[in-house]
């Protein structure tokens, strides 16, 4: 029985590396983002920092995921 392939369990696994990548890329814009507005609020950049750090946030993220999960 250990050989058999459980369709379900396998599509639950994919689900849960989308997931998991998906939280990844959002908490990535979010932290960074955050970072980036603090650095706006400080600097009185006008919104350049918010963008910078979001954009630097998701390059990460996306780093994270392919280092994470071989993509």
């Amino acid at each position: 029985m250990t050989d058999d392939q459980n369709p379900k369990r396998d599509a639950a696994q994919g689900a849960n590396l989308g997931w998991a990548a998906l939280g990844y890329l959002l908490s990535g814009m979010a932290f960074w983002g955050f970072i980036g507005w603090l650095a706006d609020r400080w600097l009185h950049l006008g919104g350049i920092g918010t963008a910078v750090g979001v954009v630097l946030g998701t390059a990460a993220a996306v780093y994270l995921v392919m280092k994470r999960f071989g993509a």
